[in-house]
């Protein structure tokens, strides 16, 4: 690139990062590439003693005219890297261009999540945060709407959802949505245990969760159920892993996501794991709660394990014809030596393995092995507490 599309490159960074509109903080694994709108601020009950994402934050039900405010600058976002493209030698090369902006650190969150959208082509657009179902159903059509026509190239429409406000919303409300445009709805399920649930303070029943989810698929939205295995700690694993079986089986959703628990250092679940209330699941007990779920269930659901801290992520497929070849993976990872799955879940974590046949490989396998033997000399708390560390970071 010549001295003079730089400095037109450098100029316009500046002109996109004054179009900037608010991101919310998380969004699912699946909708990475998704164009992120945020329709509501924050979480509404925000009291899931796991989580630690919108703790001390208030939600904020944002106006129909704030999220179109947003819309508009997304697009005119889009627009300008297009004319972007032209200007900097790219001919027009819109994709082109929204990768060199992704490798400046100038740019903005919001501008840095359009030109993803660009650059992957995903035509998926995902509305945050943490339960947009929640708004009143006529300003989410507006909304809706309003991104349909501005955005006519997106194909999806996604966000995250509560059981309890799926369960209260009229299956007419929720097939209105559909019609607009809504295509799934992320459902955090993470346990079909009334003890765990409670002890979680989910502020749901497994009834509700039914119900939630039965409304969803009944208006002919796409359902991802997100499932925590360890959740219910050495306590209520059995619990836990039974009853979100069985809850799952009559929702029968369109996809399983599975999410291993991981108690994060400023979430309320690890004062009471400091405390001895709550004794978390090491590394090979979750792995054997995910094969006892997958034993359990008998619905016609796709399960996936697309979230870095699951440890088997090759665990997935279609729901029932798949199952054997799921529980397949797991039973090769628990026959493995002490020595050998602990060189794997190390080899995981710090990102030299991705599935077992990775173990196959005598160089990578060193490399962890001198990891290990340099973390048990150097690293206080050893393995176990490296581990832990590693982990997170993820979360």
């Amino acid at each position: 690139m010549t001295i003079f599309s730089s400095l037109i490159q450098s100029a316009a960074v500046e002109r996109l990062n004054e179009l900037s509109f608010e991101v919310g903080p998380i969004r699912p694994p699946s909708e990475a590439f998704s164009l992120l709108i945020r329709v509501t601020r924050n979480c509404p009950w925000n009291r899931c003693e796991f989580c630690h994402t919108y703790k001390g934050k208030r939600f904020v039900y944002r106006s129909v005219e704030e999220v179109k405010e947003d819309i508009q600058k997304a697009k005119a976002i889009q627009d300008e890297i297009t004319l972007l493209a032209w200007r900097t030698g790219y001919g027009g090369r819109t994709r082109d261009m929204a990768g060199v902006l992704l490798q400046s650190p100038e740019v903005s969150d919001s501008v840095r999540n359009v030109a993803l959208w660009l650059y992957y082509q995903s035509q998926t657009i995902f509305l945050q945060d943490a339960n947009t179902l929640i708004m009143r159903t006529p300003e989410l059509i507006q909304v809706i709407k309003f991104l349909k026509e501005t955005f006519p190239e997106a194909q999806r429409v996604t966000s995250y959802a509560r059981s309890k406000t799926a369960a209260k919303k009229q299956l007419s409300e929720l097939k209105e949505l559909r019609e607009v445009g809504l295509s799934r709805l992320h459902i955090g399920l993470e346990s079909g245990s009334r003890q765990v649930l409670d002890y979680i303070q989910k502020g749901v029943t497994p009834e509700e969760h039914v119900r939630g989810g039965k409304n969803v698929r009944e208006a002919g939205i796409s359902l991802c159920e997100y499932v925590m295995p360890g959740l219910g700690g050495r306590k209520l694993w059995r619990e836990h892993v039974e009853e979100t079986a069985r809850v799952l089986n009559e929702i029968d959703p369109d996809f399983i996501r599975l999410r291993s628990l991981h108690v994060i250092s400023d979430s309320p679940l690890y004062r009471k794991m400091v405390q001895g209330d709550f004794e978390p699941r090491t590394e090979d007990e979750v792995v054997e709660e995910i094969g006892l779920l997958i034993e359990r269930l008998n619905c016609h659901s796709r399960l996936k394990s697309d979230h870095v801290l699951n440890l088997l992520q090759e665990v997935e497929g279609e729901l029932p014809q798949d199952k054997e070849k799921m529980l397949e993976i797991i039973s090769r990872y628990l026959s493995l030596p002490q020595e050998e799955r602990t060189n794997f879940v190390l080899g995981r974590r710090m990102g030299y393995y991705e599935s077992l046949a990775d173990l196959e490989s005598p160089y990578k396998r060193e490399k962890v092995a001198e990891l290990q033997k340099r973390i048990e000399r150097e690293y206080p708390g050893g393995v176990e507490r490296a581990i832990h560390t590693l982990k997170e970071r993820f979360v």
